[in-house]
C-alpha cells in the first residue's frame, strides 16, 4: 500500500497563512503515517482570479515559502506535491513542486492547458514530465488540463505514471448545484471525467480541491477501474488520508493505446 494525503483546506487569508496551513497539513500528513501529500491548485500563495484577493506575484516571497515548507516535509518524512505559482522571465505560471521527504527540491509541472478565463492571470507551461517517491511513479495535471484534455493524463501515464496528482481550484458559483455525494447526476461533468481519466488509463487518479461552502467538487481519490475510493466532505477541511494498492494501476489501457 502506498498511503497519500490530499489538503482539502480552506482558502489562506493571506499568503503568510497559506505558508502556515501547507506546514500544519504536512505534520498532520506526517501523523497519519502518509508518504507523500499534495494540495490545491496554487495553495501557495492562493489561486489568483473569480474575486480572490491575492497580493501581486512575489519572487522573494515564493523563495522564502519554498524554503519553509520544505524544511517541514524534512522534519516530517514526507513528500510533498506543493501546487503554487513561479515567475519565469515575468511571467506567472501555475505550478506544481515536488519536493522529497528530505526536503530537497526535484522540480516544477507548470500548468500547460489554461481555462480561458486565466489567460490575463497566468502564462502557460510547455513541458510535462513524471516524478518519483520511494520507488512510485506519478503524474501532476492541474485543474482545467486535468478535466478537459485526457492525453494529459494519459501521457504521464504511459511515462509509468501508477497515480496522477489533480490539483484543482473549484468554488461554488451564485444558483449553481451543491452537491452531498461525489458524482452526482445532476451536478456538472467533473468528477465524472476524473473516474474516466482513472478508467481510461488503468492508474488511480487523486483530485485535491480547496474546501468552500457548497464545492462543486471536492478531493477525491478514482481507483484504476473507474470506481470511486474515497472523497472528502464537501466544504468539510482537513486531510483526505487514502491507501493505494499499486498492483491495481497496471497502466494497461494507457499502454495499449494507439494514435488515431
Amino acid at each position: 500500500m502506498f498511503r497519500i494525503a490530499l489538503a482539502n483546506l480552506g482558502f489562506p487569508t493571506s499568503p503568510d497563512d497559506s505558508v502556515q496551513k501547507a506546514q500544519e497539513a504536512i505534520t498532520e500528513a506526517a501523523r497519519h503515517g502518509a508518504t507523500i501529500i499534495c494540495f490545491p491548485e496554487c495553495y501557495v500563495p492562493g489561486y489568483r482570479g473569480l474575486n480572490k484577493k491575492v497580493p501581486p506575484p512575489d519572487a522573494a516571497f515564493l523563495d522564502r515559502a519554498w524554503a519553509s515548507i520544505a524544511a517541514t516535509a524534512a522534519t516530517a518524512n514526507v513528500a510533498v506535491i506543493l501546487a503554487t505559482e513561479r515567475l519565469v522571465d515575468d511571467k506567472v505560471l501555475a505550478t506544481a513542486l515536488l519536493i522529497n521527504a528530505d526536503g530537497t527540491l526535484v522540480g516544477f509541472q507548470d500548468k500547460v492547458q489554461l481555462d480561458p478565463s486565466e489567460d490575463n492571470l497566468y502564462f502557460p507551461g510547455n513541458e510535462r514530465q513524471v516524478f518519483e517517491v520511494n520507488g512510485v511513479k506519478f503524474g501532476i495535471v492541474i485543474c482545467h488540463e486535468g478535466w478537459r484534455y485526457p492525453e494529459t493524463t494519459r501521457w504521464a501515464v504511459r511515462q509509468g505514471a501508477q497515480i496522477v496528482f489533480h490539483p484543482q481550484f473549484h468554488q461554488a458559483e451564485p444558483g449553481s448545484y451543491r452537491p452531498t455525494t461525489f458524482g452526482e447526476q445532476l451536478n456538472s461533468f467533473h468528477e465524472k471525467a476524473c473516474l474516466c481519466r482513472a478508467a481510461e488509463n488503468t492508474c488511480y487518479f487523486a483530485t485535491v480541491n480547496y474546501a468552500s461552502e457548497g464545492s462543486p467538487t471536492t478531493s477525491a481519490v478514482a481507483q484504476p477501474d473507474g470506481t470511486l475510493h474515497s472523497y472528502q466532505p464537501y466544504g468539510k477541511e482537513g486531510l483526505l488520508i487514502a491507501d493505494l494498492d499499486l498492483t491495481k494501476a497496471t497502466r494497461l489501457l494507457a499502454d495499449r493505446y494507439k494514435p488515431v
